[in-house]
């Protein structure tokens, strides 16, 4: 499909432009609550069980950092880069990105439910039990990772694309959506939610591979 096309039955998510001043290394020894930090750069460190509930994180680089339990919930992270990091169990509930690209990140159980997500990349790697319940996503692309049982129960979704992206297990309940495209998602599996999909775009192979799942939704049996 040429990108006319493309753009006609679905609107494009608008990506984010983010240009990083030049930074300074953070030489502070552990994260604050309702922290500041601006033009810094967080590289090769083990933040893990750290506390920066509420921090502001503004024109930022976090780099291959270790996030395992860290406490950053309700902190907001604006046009900044999130780059090889990885993590079990980092708590991000309520927080807010924008203008954000997570590059190459290896996470597990990332608490992002109730979080807003607006102009963000997630641009290779590998997240494990994502859970976005009731989140609010908006211009929000998946691009080249894999995602294993992410939960968007009850989240509101627009325009966000997944673009050579592995859903394995997705949770679509009670997701509000509008469009959202999952034509180039590489692997579409939907454990819950199917009922929901109203104002997603998917195409035809990925329809012939859903039919079991839509038609035991339906109550339908199909005999051969």
């Amino acid at each position: 499909m040429r990108n006319g096309q493309r753009q006609q039955s679905v609107k494009a998510a608008r990506r984010p432009e983010v240009r990083l001043p030049e930074l300074a290394a953070w030489e502070g020894r552990e994260l604050e609550a309702d922290g500041d930090y601006d033009g810094l750069e967080f590289a090769d460190l083990d933040l893990a069980g750290q506390e920066g509930v509420g921090a502001r994180f503004m024109d930022c680089a976090v780099r291959r950092c270790a996030l395992d339990e860290a406490g950053l919930a309700k902190a907001r992270i604006l046009d900044s880069v999130l780059e090889g990091v990885r993590g079990v169990g980092t708590d991000l509930s309520g927080a807010s990105l924008r203008d954000v690209e997570l590059v190459d990140a290896r996470l597990g159980g990332v608490q992002l439910h109730g979080a807003g997500l607006e102009r963000v990349v997630v641009r290779g790697g590998k997240i494990d039990y994502l859970n976005l319940r009731k989140a609010r996503l908006r211009d929000v692309v998946f691009e080249g990772c894999v995602l294993v049982e992410p939960d968007f129960g009850g989240a509101v979704l627009e325009r966000v694309e997944f673009r050579d992206c592995a859903l394995r297990g997705v949770d679509f309940s009670g997701v509000r959506m509008a469009d959202v495209d999952l034509r180039e998602a590489s692997v579409l599996e939907i454990a819950r939610g199917v009922e929901a999909m109203a104002g997603a775009v998917i195409g035809p192979a990925q329809l012939f591979d859903l039919a079991p799942v839509f038609a035991a939704r339906l109550g339908v049996r199909v005999v051969p």
